[in-house]
């Protein structure tokens, strides 16, 4: 293994609930050994590039309802492509050289993971989002 995969693996959090098994699809193992760790190893800078985002589009997303910040987050990262695609390249630009050789086989569903992924740890950490709003004014 070359010092960059190994370095990349090393920062890596450990995730524990991943479970692995022998009827797991290559895909579902690839979500799980991979694209988990890097989305939780990610998280931080994932939160304040949506917060950018918030921003650059008039702040409107403090405005919504909690059901309308959820619809937001999906749209923003399915609709927006330029958005997405700076996204993806933050989790791809993790991969070791191994690992990218795995995704390219397969990116069109490991992308839609990824992304469901994303759109889930955001929603799922909405009050880093809200809480801004209240350091801001």
């Amino acid at each position: 293994m070359d010092s960059r995969s190994k370095s990349l693996l090393d920062l890596r959090p450990e995730i524990l609930q991943s479970y692995f098994n022998n009827q797991m699809s290559a895909d579902e193992r690839f979500q799980n050994q991979t694209l988990r760790p890097i989305i939780k190893l990610q998280n931080l800078l994932l939160i304040e590039v949506f917060k950018n985002y918030i921003g650059k589009h008039k702040g409107v997303f403090h405005d919504l309802s909690l059901e309308k910040k959820m619809q937001y987050i999906e749209r923003a990262i399915q609709k927006d492509i330029k958005f997405r695609n700076s996204l993806k390249g933050m989790v791809i630009g993790q991969f070791t050289i191994e690992e990218y050789q795995e995704y390219i086989k397969n990116s069109s569903a490991l992308n839609k993971r990824m992304m469901n992924m994303v759109i889930e740890r955001l929603k799922d950490q909405i009050q880093l989002l809200e809480n801004e709003m209240l350091f801001q004014g």
